[in-house]
Parts: C-alpha cells; sequence; structure tokens
C-alpha cells in the first residue's frame, strides 16, 4: 500500500484538517520534479556543485535554506514549515488537554480507592453484628449462621480482592505508620468528605427526581451496589481516554513518518541532501521529542490493569483496545445469494398474478388488498434498510464519522455490506411467504389449508420479533440490543436523556407512518375473531380508523417530547423551535385525520393550511439547520464552506427533491385525486418516496455533524465522572 494512501486511512477524520497536508506537499514535489526535468541541460553541474556545497545547515535548531533555491522549492520548504508548526501547535494542546483529564481522573481515582476502603470497613462491621447476633441468638439454626457466615465472609473477601491494590506504589514509603492514609495522608473519610456521587444514571425515576429536586449530586452510601456502579463508569472513562491516547500517538506517529517520507522523495528529485538536517529540526520540535502521551499511556494501562482487571495483564490490555472488524468473504457471498434469490422470488410473485389474472377477478382483488397491507409493511422496513446501506457506503467514503455520532462503540457498527444481507435476507422471507400464501390461496385443489395459510403473515411477524429479541450471541446480538434499547428510549421520551442515536432513530420513524398505520392493521387482521371477518371489520370498524390515522402521530410526539427534554436541559432555544417544527407536523396529521373522518369542508380548510405551515417550516428547518445550508455569507452560493461532495450541484439537487417531495406527501395526505393509480398502490408509492427523502437527508445529516465535529475537532466523547470533587463543585460556582 503507498505511504499517501495508508495516510489518509490512519487519520481520524475529526482531525484532518491538522494532519500535514501531504497531498499538497506532494504537488509542490511534482511542480519541482517538472522544473527540474525542463533544466535537464544544468541539472548535472548543479548537482555536483550541491554535493560539494553544504546545502543545509542548523542554526539556532532551524534549517538554513540556500538563498539560491528556485521558487518552486522555496515554496516547499515554506509550506514544510507551516505545516510542521501546525502539526506542533495542535498536538502541543492535545498533549496539555490529555495531561488535564489525567489529572482529574487521578482524582477520581483517589475517591474510588477511599470509597473501597470505606465499603470495606462497613462490610467488616456489618459481619462482626452478624456473628455477635448469631451468638446470642437460639432461634438461628447453627447450620442456617454457618450459611450467613460463608456468605458475609464471601463479601468481604470480594472487597478485600479490591483492597489488596488499593495502595498506590508510592504511599507505603511514606505512610509507614498508618497504612490507612493515602500519599497525601489523608484517611477515605478526608477524601469523600468533599467528594459527592454525581447522579448520572439515566431512568424515568431519576429523571422526575432531577426536574423535581434540580440536584444531579447525592452523598455516598457506602453501599456495594453503589461501589459497583461507580466502578462501572470510571472503567468507561479509562477505555474512552485510552483510545484518546491511542490516536494523539498514531497521530503524532504518522505525521512524523509523512515528513520523513516527503523528505526523502524531494532528495531523490533534486539530490539535495536536506533530509537528515530537517528531520532534526522535526525530531526536536514538540511532536517529535515529546514522550508524555506514551509516558501516560503506559501509566493508564499499569492503573488499569491493578484496579479493574483481576486476570492477566494481556487479557486485561485486551479491555481497553477496541476490536477490529474483519471483512468476511462469506459476507459477500450471502449478499450475492440473497439479492438474486429475492429477484427471483419478485419475478416468481409477479408472474404466478399475472399467469392466473388475479387482478381481474373481484374476489382475488378484494383478497389482495386485504393482504396487502401485511407484506408493504415488511416493504417499507426494506427499502429503509437498502437505503440504510447507501448511506452507510457514502459516509465511508467521504470519511463521515457515522459510528462515533450514533454513539456505537468501536468495532461494533454495522457497515454496508451487513445491513445490505440483513435487508436482502429479510427479503427472502417475506417474498417466500407471500408466495406460498398467494398459491395455496388461489389453487382450488388445497384450498382446505387455507385456515392456516392466513396466519402466514402473523407467523412470519412473530419469527423475526424472536429473532430481534433472541439473547443468544448470533445475527448481530450487540447491534440488535443497541436499536432495541435506542428504540425504548425514545418510545418513552421525555423520560430519558436524548442521545444522537435516539432522536435520529425517532426521525426514521417519522418516515415510517405507512408502515406504523399497518402494523395496526395487523392487531385488526388478527385481533378480532376470524380472519375473513377481521378483513371486513377493519375497513368499517370506527375504533380501527381511529387509530389508523391518529398512529401517524406517534412518531412526531417522541420528537416533540425529546425537543423538549433537550430544552430543559440545554436551555437553547434552538430545541424548543425543532420541538415546534414537529408540533406543527402532529396539529397537520391531527387535521387530516378529522378531515378523513368528518369529510366537511371547514375541516379540509385547517387541513391544508396546517399541512402548508408544517411542510414550510420543516423544509426550512431540514436544510438551514440540519443540514447547514443556505447560508447567506458563505463562499459556495446558498450552500456552506466546507462540503464534503465534490459537486456542488448535488446539494442544489438534494434541496429540489426536499421541497419537492414534502409537498407531494401532502397530496397523498389530502386524498387528491390520482386517476392512473389505484388506492392502495397511491399511498404506498408516495410512502416509498418519503423513505427516499429520508434516506437523502440521512447523508446531510450526518455530514453537517461531522463537519460541525471537525470545526471543534471533537472526536472523541466525554463520559461524565462519578465523582464531584469540591474543587469542582467551586468552580462551577465561580
Amino acid at each position: 500500500m503507498k505511504f499517501g494512501k495508508e495516510f489518509k486511512d490512519q487519520m481520524v477524520p475529526e482531525w484532518i484538517e491538522v494532519y500535514m497536508d501531504y497531498g499538497e506537499i506532494k504537488h509542490l514535489l511534482k511542480d519541482i520534479n517538472c522544473k527540474w526535468k525542463g533544466d535537464i541541460e544544468n541539472q548535472e553541474s548543479e548537482i555536483g556543485r550541491i554535493q560539494h556545497k553544504n546545502s543545509t545547515k542548523l542554526s539556532n535548531g532551524k534549517l538554513c535554506i540556500p538563498s539560491d533555491l528556485g521558487e518552486n522549492e522555496k515554496s516547499f520548504f515554506k509550506k514544510l514549515d507551516n505545516e510542521l508548526e501546525k502539526v506542533n501547535s495542535f498536538y502541543k494542546d492535545k498533549v496539555e488537554e490529555a495531561k488535564g483529564e489525567a489529572a482529574a481522573l487521578a482524582k477520581q481515582m483517589d475517591a474510588l480507592i477511599a470509597l473501597r476502603k470505606k465499603v470495606k470497613e462497613k462490610h467488616t462491621k456489618d459481619l462482626s453484628a452478624d456473628k455477635a447476633t448469631a451468638a446470642s441468638s437460639n432461634v438461628t439454626s447453627p447450620s442456617r449462621a454457618s450459611s450467613e457466615e460463608k456468605e458475609q465472609l464471601d463479601v468481604t473477601k470480594e472487597v478485600d480482592k479490591f483492597g489488596e491494590n488499593i495502595i498506590k506504589p508510592d504511599s507505603s514509603s511514606i505512610n509507614n505508620k498508618d497504612p490507612s492514609l493515602d500519599q497525601h495522608g489523608r484517611t477515605p473519610s478526608d477524601v469523600l468528605e468533599c467528594v459527592k456521587i454525581q447522579n448520572t444514571s439515566d431512568t424515568p425515576k431519576s429523571s422526575v427526581e432531577r426536574l423535581l429536586l434540580g440536584t444531579t449530586e447525592k452523598e455516598c452510601s457506602f453501599s456495594q451496589e453503589e461501589l459497583k456502579e461507580v466502578e462501572k463508569k470510571l472503567k468507561k472513562a479509562f477505555v474512552e481516554f485510552y483510545q484518546k491516547l491511542r490516536r494523539l500517538n498514531q497521530y503524532s506517529f504518522m505525521n512524523l513518518s509523512a515528513f520523513s517520507v516527503i523528505l526523502e522523495k524531494y532528495e531523490k528529485i533534486t539530490s539535495r541532501k536536506v533530509m537528515r538536517s530537517y528531520l532534526k529540526v522535526v525530531d526536536n520540535s514538540y511532536v517529535g521529542s515529546s514522550d508524555e502521551v506514551t509516558g501516560l499511556l503506559n501509566n493508564l494501562e499499569a492503573t488499569f490493569v491493578k484496579h479493574f482487571s483481576n486476570s492477566e495483564q494481556g487479557d486485561s490490555i485486551k479491555l481497553l483496545r477496541p476490536k477490529r472488524k474483519r471483512e468476511k468473504h462469506s459476507l459477500r457471498f450471502r449478499s450475492g445469494f440473497f439479492c438474486g434469490f429475492s429477484i427471483a422470488l419478485i419475478l416468481a410473485v409477479v408472474l404466478i398474478i399475472q399467469t392466473r389474472k388475479l387482478l381481474d377477478k373481484e374476489e382475488a382483488t378484494v383478497y389482495l388488498d386485504s393482504i396487502f397491507p401485511l407484506y408493504s409493511f415488511y416493504g417499507y422496513i426494506i427499502l429503509h434498510m437498502l437505503l440504510g446501506a447507501v448511506n452507510i457506503y457514502l459516509w465511508r467514503c467521504y470519511r463521515i464519522n457515522y459510528a462515533f455520532i450514533l454513539g456505537f462503540k468501536p468495532g461494533t457498527e454495522l457497515d454496508h455490506r451487513e445491513v445490505f444481507v440483513l435487508a436482502s435476507g429479510l427479503a427472502v422471507l417475506v417474498l417466500t411467504a407471500c408466495l406460498v400464501q398467494l398459491h395455496i390461496r388461489m389453487d382450488s385443489r388445497i384450498q382446505d389449508h387455507e385456515t392456516y395459510v392466513e396466519l402466514v403473515p402473523l407467523g412470519l411477524f412473530i419469527g423475526l420479533l424472536l429473532i430481534c429479541l433472541c439473547p443468544f450471541n448470533i445475527i448481530y446480538r450487540s447491534r440488535r440490543f443497541f436499536l432495541i434499547r435506542s428504540l425504548f428510549r425514545s418510545i418513552c421520551a421525555p423520560f430519558y436523556k436524548v442521545n444522537m442515536i435516539d432522536f435520529f432513530l425517532s426521525d426514521q420513524l417519522t418516515s415510517q407512518t405507512q408502515a406504523i398505520r399497518s402494523f395496526v392493521y395487523y392487531i385488526c387482521y388478527y385481533g378480532w375473531g376470524k380472519a375473513s371477518t377481521g378483513r371486513k371489520m377493519c375497513h368499517v370498524s370506527d375504533v380501527y380508523i381511529v387509530f389508523y390515522y391518529i398512529s401517524a402521530a406517534i412518531p412526531y410526539w417522541i420528537r416533540f417530547c425529546q425537543c423538549m427534554r433537550r430544552f430543559m436541559e440545554e436551555k437553547e432555544m434552538q430545541h424548543g423551535f425543532n420541538g415546534f417544527t414537529y408540533f406543527s407536523m402532529l396539529l397537520s396529521v391531527v387535521f387530516q385525520s378529522t378531515f378523513r373522518l368528518r369529510k366537511k369542508m371547514s375541516w379540509k380548510v385547517w387541513a391544508l393550511a396546517s399541512s402548508g405551515v408544517a411542510a414550510l417550516v420543516n423544509i426550512s428547518w431540514d436544510i438551514r439547520m440540519d443540514w447547514g445550508l443556505l447560508q447567506r455569507k458563505s463562499r459556495n452560493f446558498l450552500l456552506r464552506d466546507k462540503l464534503l461532495l465534490p459537486h456542488k450541484t448535488v446539494y442544489y439537487i438534494a434541496m429540489i427533491l426536499e421541497v419537492l417531495l414534502r409537498f407531494v406527501w401532502l397530496q397523498v395526505v389530502l386524498g387528491f385525486d390520482m386517476r392512473p393509480l389505484r388506492g392502495k398502490v397511491i399511498t404506498s408509492s408516495f410512502a416509498s418516496l418519503e423513505i427516499l427523502r429520508r434516506g437523502i437527508w440521512n447523508f446531510f445529516r450526518l455530514e453537517n455533524e461531522h463537519l460541525n465535529n471537525v470545526g471543534e475537532y471533537r472526536a472523541f466523547k466525554s463520559l461524565p465522572f462519578p465523582f464531584v470533587t469540591y474543587d469542582e463543585k467551586v468552580g462551577k460556582n465561580e
């Protein structure tokens, strides 16, 4: 692999602007190469002169460049100096930031060690009290007392296992007289006296408490459960900080390698002996001479192994380092197999409808209309997954760090091939079930099994639900549970803290209103007596009709609650305005549903007005806020300053499609007459267009979020520490 490609692949996407500009410097080298080739007659004499002359010298740690260089070479060295200064400046800032985080982490470890001691003392006292109670009591049998004593001893041993390594290496030499004191001469009570535990648990109960009491801090209770919770949070903080240090160390290594490679290329082109002299400048710079990051990494590994692991050192360090995903050839095979199988099944379904002329028979047409929502439910999901695979492919192509933005653990995110395999595999299952049901239902010789055939869609649904909830480590278990948890948190809004994945997933639900309505149809189809009766009642039941229209408002209500939760926590007006956009869509759905039920002109006017306002407000928010476009002072007309796509036309086309698809969906909801198409076909076609609009929105939304992270060099999430020290609280009050 060429170094340029490796250098690009190893870059932290959010830091890409502060790496050495290898591409631009290489372009300057090409200009120098062309200049030397053009001056080939004088090149030999020039080389001989340079070899006998010391062309570069070090003066005060800086490189002195000869004055007889050409303009291209002067530009080359000037660019090289600027890049070295840029890399040095960024690296030094990040190292200072890392040292500050390490100091904060050390304070957290002091509090953790003190908490472990206090928990041990509390358990020792409880054990002594239990022994005294057992000795003076005649009620408890000896066998029961011995079992309880054994249980208490097990707990004490568990605490002792933590306590063996809680004293720091230099504390024994400082506090020989009293081992209960830490290296600063403080007892655990002294340490914990100015420490409170930050209540960062994200549950509905904690959310209500924070809302009513207005506090996120609580006193230490010295319980075993509290200790485990604190250890879990600090362990996550260690892992995240370790990843940051490793990336910072890699940043230094890759930039130093880039300077070495580019100078070697310069020497080959010009035969000037500058590499050794210039590399001395690089080695003497901060990025070349500082070993603080390496020291922090070593200390972090030693501390983690000592305080958070009971296994061997190698196994412990594996917990700190992310797992690398390996591309499997079987994945490509499954992709091709499922894709080809799906196409064959689609053709089979079309052929069975055409050859048996089902669309020409009234009874068959009614039956197709009744089962169509049962299978279109999966169709919307499959289409959304396919567009998701395209989104992931484009994000990876343009180095958008979607895994970090959406909160996936390193190495657990799905790539585009995996999503495509899931979508095509689901398509195979759905199309097979549909083909079997149509064949048996329309074949008069085997209609005796019609009752069982009607249960095929329900069986498919239950089977897929069991796969999603399967606890075994198959079919991407960690990803399934991650999405299920996010979906649950979204449904329970506003009782959970809103993360990026939560409102991103909820936004996907707003484009799946037809899938939600199809799910309501599932309940009606199999919930009222026999299947045939259920089909008739679904179209005449007032309860079903009301739920059919109101169910479309549920995703907008979820997003409104999430926006209000963020507004209350962050006190930023933009979240309030965002909540208004979703509330406008909520009102439009309510007015549209009422108009469909009442069929009065007054309700139609309200539906038109609310839907028009909602469409305009959401278009404006999507383009200006979510995509960051339509910036007046941008150097790219009506776009933004930073663009990842090479062609600006794509952004203009995306904005036009956003407007058109918003208003096309509005026409369908309000029931405009489109005679060439059938009713359910119209609804499904435009529901698919809404999913397409969401796929376009997804790419530009994460592109804008990624560029915001790049602008702030935000490549790692900051996990909240479990302890709040007195100094930190004073700093907040000031």
